[in-house]
């Protein structure tokens, strides 16, 4: 049953995307949404690939939707904020698979999805008609759901799997926009392309707001903002990055049999003080 705070975070996180840019630090388990939530994010965004590693599995789908699910559940019981959950290609190729998902997306608190236009198995992309399909899918199932405001990232892998010739991803990027937003898409995923310049012919030619994905080197907010782009997510690098500081420390600890990679951590108390005490 969807309640009113539901309904509230839902227009709330549908109303950040109407004007300049916001940041959504990736989460891939409740304790790291808390930290995020913690650090004063509007809301918080799911990785697959984090949620998967958590769960001792490699990206790619390599989840089932339950074991995902599962996982958002959490972290959207645990941080009062709106979460936007990935959910990879919605765990089937067919409509009523993508449904399926948003249905159960809904139920767990979520307010929020990404959707793939990719395939896990093999990197190939459904055709735009074909993923437009599955994004009315979802988007009917939200509203027979009685979340009609869950906001759609309409993820596109053109640039991120460079499929096409080059000169030619800019425009079928283009008329997958067309076709997503038609189909009710809110907004535009382009992981791969971090370009300013085409960035920003992109961000003219569509009227989805566009999702960027950083990281280590790429354009700052700022300069991303200047490019037209509304969301900035930075995919599974959080998480990355904590797992190579588990590796880093017990590598020293295991060695050296010093502690100096730990040092720089928030205290104790202000992390527990993060999570609820019921």
């Amino acid at each position: 049953m969807i309640d009113n705070r539901q309904q509230a975070k839902a227009q709330a996180f549908r109303a950040l995307h109407d004007e300049g840019i916001f940041a959504l630090p990736n989460a891939w388990d409740a304790g790291s949404a808390a930290m995020i939530a913690a650090a004063g994010a509007q809301a918080v965004s799911t990785t697959s690939a984090g949620v998967s590693w958590s769960l001792g599995r490699s990206d790619g789908e390599r989840l089932t939707r339950e074991e995902m699910i599962d996982v958002i559940a959490r972290v959207a019981a645990t941080v009062d904020l709106p979460v936007s959950a990935d959910v990879e290609g919605g765990y089937g190729d067919s409509p009523e698979a993508v449904a399926t998902t948003v249905r159960a997306v809904v139920e767990a608190g979520a307010v929020g999805i990404n959707l793939e236009d990719s395939r896990s198995f093999d990197g190939t992309l459904h055709s735009p008609d074909a993923q437009a399909a599955r994004i009315k899918a979802g988007r009917d199932a939200a509203a027979a759901a009685g979340l009609s405001d869950l906001v759609i990232n309409a993820r596109t892998d053109v640039f991120l799997f460079q499929v096409g010739e080059p000169a030619g991803r800019l425009d079928d990027v283009v008329r997958r926009a067309d076709a997503y937003a038609a189909a009710g898409a809110d907004s535009l995923f382009v992981p791969g392309l971090l370009d300013l310049d085409v960035l920003s012919e992109l961000t003219g030619k569509v009227s989805l707001p566009v999702n960027a994905m950083a990281g280590p080197g790429a354009p700052s907010v700022e300069a991303l903002r200047q490019a037209g782009v509304r969301r900035v997510t930075v995919g599974q690098a959080v998480a990355q990055s904590a797992y190579s500081l588990a590796r880093r420390a017990a590598v020293e600890i295991l060695t050296s049999g010093t502690y100096d990679v730990l040092e720089g951590a928030d205290d104790f108390g202000s992390i527990n003080g993060a999570f609820s005490s019921r």
